[in-house]
């Protein structure tokens, strides 16, 4: 099946340690899958949290659909995520654990089914930030330098 990406959490990698990640369904109404198709949608600030044995997912931005004006929907309205019960309850041991959190990476079509990749991650302090940013960069530093074939 081919995959269409429609937006991605680019400060995720940044922000947090990623340990898993796991491909949700989402709870859509028509003119959002519509505006999804139109890649009208940001993950900025956006989580997921556990309630009740399901899975929510906040502040996600989906602009409304030009064209449907016979429904009136929030833009950041809170989805539903779906599951299976098995990962539900693997996600409720983990994120009792100190420090881990479910953030959305990805939003993509799957065929014709809306998903989202989500990640179950833990916070970055500054310091692990610019431990990252000098790796990443030495990384680079190295590659190039093999390019160039002086090493």
């Amino acid at each position: 099946m081919t995959k269409k990406i429609v937006c991605q959490n680019k400060k995720a990698v940044h922000d947090y340690f990623i340990d898993e990640v796991f491909e949700a369904g989402m709870v859509l109404k028509g003119p959002e899958v519509k505006s999804l198709r139109e890649g009208r949608a940001s993950l900025v600030d956006s989580y997921a949290r556990l309630h009740k044995g399901e899975v929510f997912l906040y502040n996600m931005s989906i602009t409304a659909y030009p064209f449907a004006h016979h429904v009136d929907l929030e833009p950041t309205r809170v989805r539903k995520l779906l599951l299976g019960k098995k990962e539900i309850k693997r996600l409720i041991g983990k994120t009792e654990q100190k420090g881990y959190t479910l953030i959305p990476t990805k939003v993509y079509f799957l065929g014709s089914w809306a998903k989202v990749e989500v990640a179950l991650a833990k916070g970055k302090r500054k310091y692990d930030k610019r431990q990252a940013l000098k790796e990443k960069d030495m990384k680079r530093e190295m590659d190039q330098v093999r390019k160039k074939g002086e090493y």
